[in-house]
């Protein structure tokens, strides 16, 4: 199946942070997700060039770009900043923006790595919890 933008146009996944970004992209075939590395955050100017150079290196048409809320559905701060972010990527990268609840994908991914004993460094859960948040729209699609 390939994904509705166009051929051979792929999709991002970010897990947002204040500090790092857990990243996914998808297959050209927009069926699985494989994780990047974290990106570590130094200034906002700088994290949004290197965005910009990921999404046209990768060829991405559509981001899905996690939204903090709180537990109970709420904003938070971070859901202003995702908000922010996302229009960015709209208006300077040219890619479509999906905001995604992510409330329970951080927790998932460090779930799943304490109990493969498989977490090494803070960017794992990152990079895990993005591909968790790509993963489910990937499929959300297929249905």
């Amino acid at each position: 199946m390939q994904n509705s933008d166009s051929t051979n146009k792929r999709i991002l996944g970010i897990d947002p942070g204040t500090k790092r970004v857990g990243l996914a992209v998808s297959d050209e075939l927009g069926i699985t997700a494989q994780g990047l590395d974290t990106h570590n955050i130094k200034t906002d100017e700088a994290f949004k060039l290197f965005l910009k150079d990921l999404l046209a290196r990768y060829n991405i048409g559509v981001v899905v770009l996690g939204m903090p809320l709180s537990m109970s559905g709420g904003e938070i701060e971070g859901t202003e900043r995702s908000r922010e972010l996302a229009s960015f990527i709209e208006r300077e990268c040219g890619a479509r923006v999906e905001l995604v609840d992510e409330r329970m994908t951080s927790l998932e991914a460090e779930r799943v790595l304490r109990e493969q004993g498989r977490i090494r460094e803070a960017g794992d859960i990152d990079r895990l919890a993005a591909v968790l948040l790509l993963q489910g729209y990937l499929d959300g699609l297929k249905r």
